[in-house]
This record gives C-alpha cells, structure tokens and sequence, in this order.
C-alpha cells in the first residue's frame, strides 16, 4: 500500500477502505507519510467529502493512536457532553450537576478557549484553587462517589488531530464537515464513555453561521458516534445572540450558579434543561424528555444540583466559599456602560463581535500562551427584540485597564443593530435534534 495510491482514490471520488485509512492515520502518527502528501490528501476529501463510514473509520483511527480513557471504574452509564463553542456558553456548568443531581456520572474532559469561543476550563479556574488536572486516581474516585468530574484534555489524547489541524489551517481545508467532525469525535472517542451529546451551535457567534450547516455537521457527527457504538444525539442551537446575559470567566460562573438556584437568564435556563434532559435520555435514566425535564427541575428546586457543582468544587480544590458568595469571584476594576445611540428595537447582534469585546477587555486567549484576566468581559442588557431608549445601556465592560475596556467598548456598540421595528421573530433556541433516527425538528422535548 501506497499513500500515493490513497490520494489518487480519494482524488477520483472512490471511497477509502478501512485499511487505506488505518495507513494514512498510522503513517500520520509516525510521521513516515509527509506533509506535503498529508495536505494532498486533505484538499482531495475537502473537495470530494467521505461518506459516514469513512469518517467513522478515520475517527477511529485517530482516537486510537494516543491515549484512551477508560471509564468502567465509573460503576454506572457515564455520558459526555460536547459543545462547538460560542459566546457566553457556560452550559456544562450547570447542565453536568443537574444531569449528575438525577443518577447520572459525569466524566467530562474539557479544554481551553482561544479566541472569541471561551473554554470550560478557563471559567472553572476562575474560582479560585480550582484544579483541573487532579490524579487519575483522584478523578475516578470523584466520579465513582460525587458523580461528576471535569478535567482537563490531556496532550495524549488524539495526538495525530492536532498534526492534521495544523496542516488544515495553513491549507484552505479547515472547512470540511468530515475534517470538522473526525477532529472533534476523536477526542470523544477517547474517552470510553457510553453515550454523548452534542451541542452544535448556530448562527453569528458559532463556526458554522447557517442552521443547514450545522445540521449536516451534527449528523455527520452522530454518525461517527454511533457507528462507533455510542449512543449519540445531537442539538443544533441558537447562536444569533450570546447566551445568557454574561460572557466572560468569572461573570459566567456567577451565572451559572445564579441558575443552579433557579434564577438565571430564561434562553440559558432553557438550553440547560434542553442539553441535561438529552444526557439523561442518552444514559438510559429516563425514556423521554418530558420525565427527563420533570426531575431536572426537581433537582434545582431542591438543591441538589447546586450541591452537585459545590461538590465537585470541594473536590477539585476549589475555595467554594467564591460559590456560596459570588461576590468573591475576581471582579473587575473597571465597569463601562455600553450606551445605545438612537431608539429603537433589538433587530440582530454580531454575536461575534460581542465575543471579540470580550477578548479584547482581557477575557480570553490571542495565543495559546496568552494569560486571562478572569475577572474579564461582558454583561448583556439588551437582546435580540428588546426594545431600548437612546442612553440606555446596551451591556457593560469589566476590564482592569481602562484602555482595554474602551477597545471593547467600541467593539461592543457596533454589534448592535438597532431598528425603528421589532423584528419579524426571534430564531428558535434549538433548531433541530439528531439521533438515530436522523434530524428533526425541535419539537419532542
């Protein structure tokens, strides 16, 4: 076999055997294929896509090739839980400690934002003392007896994804669904849990801008997990405006907790009990979301939910005294109005931009090596059809330094498209949910 061969079937729109791809994956790894062969073959699945049992093959593979996670010391279904990304999603913060709150363990390895996107691990170091690489032993003792853990990914995990994503991102190949989805799958199928749910953003503040877009990724995505024999559904949601009200580390882990006890913003409350009620189905704890939405409510009005998450960060180190009273989370020493210029209504925001205020009052990462300033960001007054005076803020900066607080001002106020008229509608909090079954529309649950 001859990696010359492969890009010439790929080249010519055949479909890859298992073997070919088990090469190209292990010649990857070795580095006995080179670079400039590796991108060929890249550019020819960009141009002519992989059908589902190629791109569950080529997970495989890659999952493969570095460490994998075993999870059957967890003594019950253990569920996953992936979002692509977007700004202000806090989701797992809540949504792992009610789902765990109800019977199910929670394993969840996470990373680290870049960009506009912020990473679960950075809102979690946000409290302080919080440790996200405890001892193995630690974590499957964490999980076994709290049910819930998150740490962080470790560089064993899917090593040939980042050689792959390195070569995409100085190629044009980046924007491949089966690239997009092998690269995020192999890293769940890493982690040997028993089922996963994924929650696929869409829209302005999300790397997939259309709902389409998004579908065909989810599907390819639950595609790959369970003809890798996980119990896969998928969410599509909304990402037209930020989630929630804050964006930022600190300011999103208040909002969390604010939702633990039952008073967060009503869009995010509502994803909440979307993504959990999935995680529960997945893990077999109940047979539809309707029973599903019923205990998770139960499990923040009676608290234990929040006594999950509190649990979780006595148990990683953290100073839970920061979650009793948020007040003692970092805060900023500066706080901006952003105010509107005119009357109007709500009509879109840039969701993006909103991301890029964040990063640039100190809130997030332009480099890997970039250090964050956890008390940084953004809080969200007005949204997508609210209505707003001229003067009246839009939202608010915390930033330490003046200078960065006025960048992100700047870049706050020209998200804002304000219009004389209310728009037609708001778009759907979730757009479709896929499983097995194939897509469908938000209407189940």
């Amino acid at each position: 076999m001859h990696i010359i061969d492969i890009i010439e079937h790929k080249r010519d729109r055949r479909a890859l055997t298992d073997e070919e791809i088990a090469f190209f994956v292990r010649g990857v790894a070795d580095r006995s294929i080179h670079d400039y062969q590796i991108s060929a073959l890249l550019m020819a699945v960009c141009i002519n896509g992989m059908n589902d049992d190629e791109t569950a093959c080529l997970t495989y593979e890659m999952a493969h090739t570095g460490e994998v996670i075993d999870l059957s010391f967890a003594d019950g279904m253990v569920v996953d839980k992936h979002s692509s990304g977007g700004v202000g999603d806090k989701t797992t913060l809540v949504a792992a400690p009610m789902a765990a709150a109800c019977g199910l363990k929670v394993a969840k390895m996470s990373g680290r934002g870049l960009g506009f996107s912020g990473g679960t691990l950075d809102k979690l170091e946000s409290i302080p003392g919080f440790n996200v690489a405890p001892p193995r032993g630690e974590f499957e003792r964490f999980v076994r007896e709290d049910g819930i853990a998150v740490i962080g990914q470790t560089t064993e995990i899917a090593p040939v994804d980042r050689i792959l994503y390195a070569l995409r991102d100085v190629t044009g190949t980046v924007a491949s669904i089966p690239l997009i989805a092998s690269s995020i799958m192999s890293k769940k199928l890493a982690v040997l849990s028993d089922a996963i749910v994924l929650d696929v953003k869409a829209g302005s503040g999300a790397f997939m801008k259309t709902p389409a877009d998004a579908i065909e990724l989810a599907a390819k995505m639950e595609a790959i997990g369970r003809l890798n024999g996980r119990k896969t559904i998928a969410a599509v949601t909304n990402m037209d405006e930020p989630l929630g009200r804050a964006v930022g580390n600190a300011l999103e882990v208040t909002e969390a907790v604010d939702t633990l006890r039952g008073c967060g913003p009503a869009d995010f409350t509502e994803l909440c009990y979307v993504i959990a009620s999935l995680m529960l189905v997945a893990g077999g704890i109940t047979d539809g979301t309707g029973d599903a939405r019923a205990r998770l409510k139960r499990s923040i009005e009676n608290g234990d939910a929040l006594q999950k998450f509190r649990r979780m960060v006595i148990n990683q180190g953290g100073d839970v005294s920061a979650i009793d009273d948020t007040s003692l989370l970092p805060e900023a020493r500066h706080i901006l109005p952003v105010p509107a210029d005119r009357d109007g209504f709500v009509a879109a925001i840039m969701t993006e931009n909103i991301g890029r205020a964040a990063l640039a009052a100190g809130a997030g990462r332009f480099a890997h090596d970039d250090k964050i300033d956890y008390a940084a960001g953004i809080t969200v007054n007005k949204k997508v059809g609210d209505a707003v005076k001229s003067g009246e803020p839009l939202g608010w900066i915390h930033a330490d330094y003046t200078d960065k607080a006025e960048a992100a001002r700047a870049l706050m106020a020209a998200s804002y498209k304000i219009s004389d008229r209310l728009p037609d509608k708001r778009p759907p909090a979730v757009h479709a949910v896929i499983d097995e079954r194939g897509a469908d529309v938000y209407r189940t649950i």
